[in-house]
Protein backbone atom coordinates (compact mmCIF):
# COMPACT_ATOMS: atom_id res chain seq x y z
CA UNK A 1 0.00 0.00 0.00
CA UNK A 2 2.88 2.32 0.78
CA UNK A 3 4.38 1.82 -2.68
CA UNK A 4 0.93 2.10 -4.28
CA UNK A 5 0.00 5.34 -2.49
CA UNK A 6 2.99 7.59 -2.04
CA UNK A 7 2.79 10.65 0.18
CA UNK A 8 2.83 12.90 -2.88
CA UNK A 9 -0.18 11.09 -4.40
CA UNK A 10 -2.17 11.31 -1.16
CA UNK A 11 -1.29 14.98 -0.76
CA UNK A 12 -2.25 15.83 -4.35
CA UNK A 13 -5.53 13.89 -4.12
CA UNK A 14 -6.49 15.75 -0.95
CA UNK A 15 -5.59 19.16 -2.40
CA UNK A 16 -7.49 18.71 -5.65
CA UNK A 17 -10.35 16.94 -3.85
CA UNK A 18 -10.97 19.92 -1.57
CA UNK A 19 -10.80 22.34 -4.51
CA UNK A 20 -13.29 20.34 -6.57
CA UNK A 21 -15.52 20.00 -3.49
CA UNK A 22 -16.66 23.57 -4.14
CA UNK A 23 -18.26 22.41 -7.40
CA UNK A 24 -19.85 19.47 -5.59
CA UNK A 25 -21.38 21.91 -3.10
CA UNK A 26 -22.60 24.07 -5.98
CA UNK A 27 -24.26 21.03 -7.54
CA UNK A 28 -25.72 20.12 -4.16
CA UNK A 29 -27.48 23.48 -4.12
CA UNK A 30 -28.71 23.41 -7.72
CA UNK A 31 -29.36 19.70 -8.18
CA UNK A 32 -30.23 18.36 -4.71
CA UNK A 33 -31.90 21.42 -3.19
CA UNK A 34 -33.51 23.15 -6.19
CA UNK A 35 -33.94 20.02 -8.35
CA UNK A 36 -32.42 21.85 -11.32
CA UNK A 37 -29.92 20.18 -13.62
CA UNK A 38 -27.54 23.09 -14.30
CA UNK A 39 -25.57 22.07 -17.39
CA UNK A 40 -23.72 25.39 -17.49
CA UNK A 41 -21.37 24.08 -14.80
CA UNK A 42 -18.60 23.05 -17.20
CA UNK A 43 -17.97 26.46 -18.74
CA UNK A 44 -18.92 28.32 -15.55
CA UNK A 45 -15.96 26.53 -13.95
CA UNK A 46 -13.70 27.69 -16.79
CA UNK A 47 -15.17 31.19 -16.49
CA UNK A 48 -14.04 31.35 -12.87
CA UNK A 49 -10.62 30.03 -13.81
CA UNK A 50 -10.27 32.50 -16.69
CA UNK A 51 -11.39 35.56 -14.74
CA UNK A 52 -9.44 34.59 -11.62
CA UNK A 53 -6.27 33.87 -13.60
CA UNK A 54 -6.53 37.11 -15.59
CA UNK A 55 -6.92 39.20 -12.44
CA UNK A 56 -4.09 37.27 -10.75
CA UNK A 57 -1.85 38.01 -13.73
CA UNK A 58 -2.63 41.69 -13.15
CA UNK A 59 -1.16 41.30 -9.66
CA UNK A 60 -4.29 40.74 -7.57
CA UNK A 61 -4.62 37.04 -6.64
CA UNK A 62 -7.14 37.53 -3.81
CA UNK A 63 -9.22 39.95 -5.87
CA UNK A 64 -9.18 37.30 -8.59
CA UNK A 65 -11.20 34.97 -6.36
CA UNK A 66 -13.90 37.57 -5.73
CA UNK A 67 -13.93 38.61 -9.40
CA UNK A 68 -14.41 34.96 -10.38
CA UNK A 69 -17.30 34.61 -7.92
CA UNK A 70 -18.92 37.74 -9.37
CA UNK A 71 -18.59 36.27 -12.86
CA UNK A 72 -20.17 33.04 -11.59
CA UNK A 73 -23.07 35.02 -10.16
CA UNK A 74 -23.63 36.59 -13.59
CA UNK A 75 -23.59 33.14 -15.21
CA UNK A 76 -26.11 31.82 -12.69
CA UNK A 77 -28.32 34.87 -13.17
CA UNK A 78 -28.47 34.41 -16.96
CA UNK A 79 -29.29 30.72 -16.53
CA UNK A 80 -32.04 31.55 -14.03
CA UNK A 81 -33.37 34.39 -16.22
CA UNK A 82 -33.81 32.04 -19.16
CA UNK A 83 -35.70 29.58 -16.95
CA UNK A 84 -37.86 31.86 -14.84
CA UNK A 85 -38.56 34.80 -17.18
CA UNK A 86 -38.35 33.36 -20.68
CA UNK A 87 -39.80 29.92 -19.95
CA UNK A 88 -36.79 27.94 -21.18
CA UNK A 89 -36.48 24.45 -19.72
CA UNK A 90 -33.70 24.16 -17.15
CA UNK A 91 -31.66 21.69 -19.19
CA UNK A 92 -31.92 23.81 -22.34
CA UNK A 93 -31.09 26.97 -20.40
CA UNK A 94 -27.95 25.33 -19.07
CA UNK A 95 -26.93 24.17 -22.53
CA UNK A 96 -27.48 27.65 -24.00
CA UNK A 97 -25.45 29.38 -21.29
CA UNK A 98 -22.75 26.72 -21.41
CA UNK A 99 -22.40 27.25 -25.18
CA UNK A 100 -22.30 31.03 -24.91
CA UNK A 101 -19.77 30.98 -22.10
CA UNK A 102 -17.16 29.40 -24.36
CA UNK A 103 -16.78 32.68 -26.24
CA UNK A 104 -17.02 34.70 -23.01
CA UNK A 105 -14.20 32.60 -21.56
CA UNK A 106 -12.03 33.23 -24.61
CA UNK A 107 -12.68 36.95 -24.24
CA UNK A 108 -11.75 36.82 -20.54
CA UNK A 109 -8.50 35.06 -21.47
CA UNK A 110 -7.63 37.62 -24.15
CA UNK A 111 -8.69 35.33 -27.02
CA UNK A 112 -6.03 32.79 -26.21
CA UNK A 113 -6.69 29.18 -25.28
CA UNK A 114 -4.17 29.05 -22.43
CA UNK A 115 -2.89 31.31 -19.67
CA UNK A 116 0.39 30.77 -17.83
CA UNK A 117 0.62 31.88 -14.19
CA UNK A 118 4.08 30.51 -13.36
CA UNK A 119 5.65 33.97 -13.15
CA UNK A 120 2.90 35.70 -11.18
CA UNK A 121 1.95 35.74 -7.53
CA UNK A 122 -0.90 33.47 -6.46
CA UNK A 123 -2.63 32.78 -3.17
CA UNK A 124 -0.55 29.62 -2.92
CA UNK A 125 2.78 31.36 -3.39
CA UNK A 126 1.76 33.88 -0.73
CA UNK A 127 0.77 31.03 1.59
CA UNK A 128 4.07 29.27 0.89
CA UNK A 129 6.04 32.21 2.27
CA UNK A 130 4.01 32.14 5.50
CA UNK A 131 3.11 28.49 6.07
CA UNK A 132 5.92 26.44 4.51
CA UNK A 133 8.33 27.06 7.42
CA UNK A 134 5.61 25.73 9.76
CA UNK A 135 3.89 22.86 7.93
CA UNK A 136 6.23 22.24 5.00
CA UNK A 137 4.76 21.17 1.67
CA UNK A 138 1.26 20.85 3.14
CA UNK A 139 0.64 24.59 2.75
CA UNK A 140 -1.37 24.06 -0.46
CA UNK A 141 -3.70 21.66 1.32
CA UNK A 142 -4.10 24.14 4.17
CA UNK A 143 -5.22 26.84 1.71
CA UNK A 144 -7.62 24.50 -0.11
CA UNK A 145 -9.13 23.24 3.17
CA UNK A 146 -9.53 26.76 4.52
CA UNK A 147 -11.32 28.07 1.42
CA UNK A 148 -13.58 25.02 1.09
CA UNK A 149 -14.55 24.87 4.76
CA UNK A 150 -15.18 28.62 4.82
CA UNK A 151 -17.45 28.30 1.78
CA UNK A 152 -19.23 25.30 3.34
CA UNK A 153 -19.81 27.22 6.59
CA UNK A 154 -21.10 30.25 4.69
CA UNK A 155 -23.46 28.07 2.62
CA UNK A 156 -24.63 26.25 5.76
CA UNK A 157 -25.46 29.54 7.48
CA UNK A 158 -27.11 30.92 4.35
CA UNK A 159 -29.42 27.92 4.00
CA UNK A 160 -30.67 28.46 7.58
CA UNK A 161 -31.72 32.05 6.91
CA UNK A 162 -35.24 32.93 5.85
CA UNK A 163 -34.14 33.26 2.23
CA UNK A 164 -32.22 29.99 2.42
CA UNK A 165 -35.22 28.19 3.85
CA UNK A 166 -37.33 29.63 1.03
CA UNK A 167 -34.84 28.26 -1.52
CA UNK A 168 -35.01 24.83 0.12
CA UNK A 169 -38.81 24.98 0.14
CA UNK A 170 -38.82 25.93 -3.55
CA UNK A 171 -37.00 22.74 -4.39
CA UNK A 172 -39.45 20.70 -2.33
CA UNK A 173 -42.68 22.28 -3.56
CA UNK A 174 -42.69 25.43 -5.69
CA UNK A 175 -46.50 25.65 -5.60
CA UNK A 176 -46.50 25.74 -1.81
CA UNK A 177 -43.87 28.48 -1.85
CA UNK A 178 -45.95 30.47 -4.32
CA UNK A 179 -49.01 30.04 -2.10
CA UNK A 180 -46.98 31.48 0.77
CA UNK A 181 -46.49 34.74 -1.17
CA UNK A 182 -42.86 33.92 -1.99
CA UNK A 183 -41.76 34.34 -5.58
CA UNK A 184 -40.13 31.05 -6.68
CA UNK A 185 -38.50 32.82 -9.62
CA UNK A 186 -36.56 34.95 -7.16
CA UNK A 187 -35.49 32.04 -4.97
CA UNK A 188 -34.40 30.02 -8.02
CA UNK A 189 -32.39 33.00 -9.27
CA UNK A 190 -30.63 33.47 -5.94
CA UNK A 191 -29.93 29.75 -5.65
CA UNK A 192 -28.40 29.50 -9.12
CA UNK A 193 -26.35 32.66 -8.53
CA UNK A 194 -24.90 31.20 -5.35
CA UNK A 195 -24.27 27.90 -7.13
CA UNK A 196 -22.53 29.69 -9.99
CA UNK A 197 -20.33 31.65 -7.59
CA UNK A 198 -19.15 28.44 -5.89
CA UNK A 199 -18.41 26.79 -9.24
CA UNK A 200 -16.45 29.81 -10.45
CA UNK A 201 -14.58 30.04 -7.14
CA UNK A 202 -13.46 26.45 -7.58
CA UNK A 203 -12.18 27.25 -11.07
CA UNK A 204 -10.30 30.31 -9.82
CA UNK A 205 -8.64 28.37 -6.99
CA UNK A 206 -7.68 25.53 -9.32
CA UNK A 207 -6.20 27.95 -11.84
CA UNK A 208 -3.93 29.47 -9.20
CA UNK A 209 -3.19 26.02 -7.77
CA UNK A 210 -1.92 24.58 -11.06
CA UNK A 211 -0.67 27.98 -12.31
CA UNK A 212 -2.43 27.70 -15.64
CA UNK A 213 -5.82 28.06 -17.27
CA UNK A 214 -6.97 26.16 -20.33
CA UNK A 215 -10.15 26.74 -22.33
CA UNK A 216 -11.01 23.02 -22.11
CA UNK A 217 -10.26 22.67 -18.40
CA UNK A 218 -13.87 22.19 -17.26
CA UNK A 219 -15.02 19.51 -19.66
CA UNK A 220 -16.94 16.83 -17.77
CA UNK A 221 -17.16 18.94 -14.60
CA UNK A 222 -20.86 18.12 -14.20
CA UNK A 223 -20.07 14.41 -14.18
CA UNK A 224 -17.21 14.82 -11.73
CA UNK A 225 -19.27 16.94 -9.33
CA UNK A 226 -22.28 14.64 -9.60
CA UNK A 227 -20.11 11.60 -8.92
CA UNK A 228 -18.59 13.31 -5.87
CA UNK A 229 -22.00 14.38 -4.55
CA UNK A 230 -23.61 10.96 -4.96
CA UNK A 231 -20.63 9.08 -3.50
CA UNK A 232 -20.70 11.31 -0.43
CA UNK A 233 -24.47 11.16 0.06
CA UNK A 234 -24.42 7.38 -0.36
CA UNK A 235 -21.88 7.07 2.46
CA UNK A 236 -23.03 9.85 4.79
CA UNK A 237 -26.74 10.06 4.05
CA UNK A 238 -29.08 12.98 3.45
CA UNK A 239 -30.36 13.75 6.94
CA UNK A 240 -29.19 17.31 7.63
CA UNK A 241 -27.76 20.14 5.56
CA UNK A 242 -24.46 19.96 7.45
CA UNK A 243 -24.25 16.22 6.74
CA UNK A 244 -24.92 16.77 3.05
CA UNK A 245 -22.29 19.51 2.79
CA UNK A 246 -19.80 17.23 4.51
CA UNK A 247 -20.84 14.50 2.09
CA UNK A 248 -20.00 16.79 -0.84
CA UNK A 249 -16.49 17.34 0.48
CA UNK A 250 -15.96 13.70 1.42
CA UNK A 251 -17.26 12.47 -1.92
CA UNK A 252 -14.97 14.83 -3.81
CA UNK A 253 -11.91 13.63 -1.90
CA UNK A 254 -12.89 9.97 -2.39
CA UNK A 255 -13.43 10.58 -6.09
CA UNK A 256 -9.92 12.03 -6.44
CA UNK A 257 -8.51 8.94 -4.70
CA UNK A 258 -10.45 6.73 -7.13
CA UNK A 259 -8.90 8.68 -10.02
CA UNK A 260 -5.46 8.32 -8.41
CA UNK A 261 -5.98 4.56 -8.11
CA UNK A 262 -7.06 4.39 -11.76
CA UNK A 263 -3.95 6.25 -12.84
CA UNK A 264 -1.71 4.03 -10.69
CA UNK A 265 -3.30 1.02 -12.39
CA UNK A 266 -2.17 2.51 -15.72
CA UNK A 267 -5.68 3.37 -16.89
CA UNK A 268 -5.22 5.77 -19.85
CA UNK A 269 -6.01 9.38 -18.99
CA UNK A 270 -8.50 9.57 -21.87
CA UNK A 271 -10.52 6.80 -20.20
CA UNK A 272 -11.06 8.73 -16.96
CA UNK A 273 -14.36 10.18 -18.18
CA UNK A 274 -15.62 6.65 -18.73
CA UNK A 275 -14.51 5.83 -15.18
CA UNK A 276 -16.42 8.88 -13.94
CA UNK A 277 -19.55 7.83 -15.81
CA UNK A 278 -19.34 4.32 -14.35
CA UNK A 279 -18.89 5.74 -10.84
CA UNK A 280 -21.98 7.94 -11.26
CA UNK A 281 -24.05 5.06 -12.66
CA UNK A 282 -23.03 2.73 -9.82
CA UNK A 283 -23.63 5.37 -7.14
CA UNK A 284 -27.04 6.37 -8.51
CA UNK A 285 -28.23 2.80 -9.00
CA UNK A 286 -26.89 1.44 -5.69
CA UNK A 287 -30.11 2.15 -3.68
CA UNK A 288 -32.25 0.39 -6.30
CA UNK A 289 -29.73 -2.46 -6.50
CA UNK A 290 -30.05 -2.89 -2.71
CA UNK A 291 -33.83 -3.04 -3.06
CA UNK A 292 -33.60 -5.64 -5.82
CA UNK A 293 -31.13 -7.74 -3.81
CA UNK A 294 -33.40 -7.60 -0.75
CA UNK A 295 -36.41 -8.54 -2.85
CA UNK A 296 -34.54 -11.49 -4.36
CA UNK A 297 -33.49 -12.69 -0.92
CA UNK A 298 -37.05 -12.49 0.36
CA UNK A 299 -38.33 -14.43 -2.64
CA UNK A 300 -35.62 -17.07 -2.15
CA UNK A 301 -36.50 -17.34 1.56
CA UNK A 302 -40.20 -17.64 0.71
CA UNK A 303 -39.50 -20.41 -1.79
CA UNK A 304 -37.31 -22.23 0.72
CA UNK A 305 -40.02 -21.96 3.37
CA UNK A 306 -42.62 -23.22 0.93
CA UNK A 307 -40.49 -26.24 0.05
CA UNK A 308 -39.98 -27.03 3.74
CA UNK A 309 -43.73 -26.77 4.31
CA UNK A 310 -44.40 -29.20 1.48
Amino acid sequence: MTSFFTLAIVQSALEVGFIYALVAMALFLSYSVLNIADLSTDNCFILGCAVGSTVALAGHPFLGLFAAMAAGVCSGFVTAFLQTRLGVESILAGIIVNTGLYTINLMAMGFTSNLNLFKCTTIFTLARDVLEPVIGSWYKLAVAVFITLLAALALRLFLTTRLGLSIRATGDNADMVRASSINPAFTITVGLCVSGSLTALSGAVLGQYQKSCDINLGQGMVTIALASLIIGETLVGRQKISHRLFASILGSVIYRFVVAIALRMNVPAECLKLVSAIIVAVAISSPQVKVLIGRSRRKAAARAAKKEGV
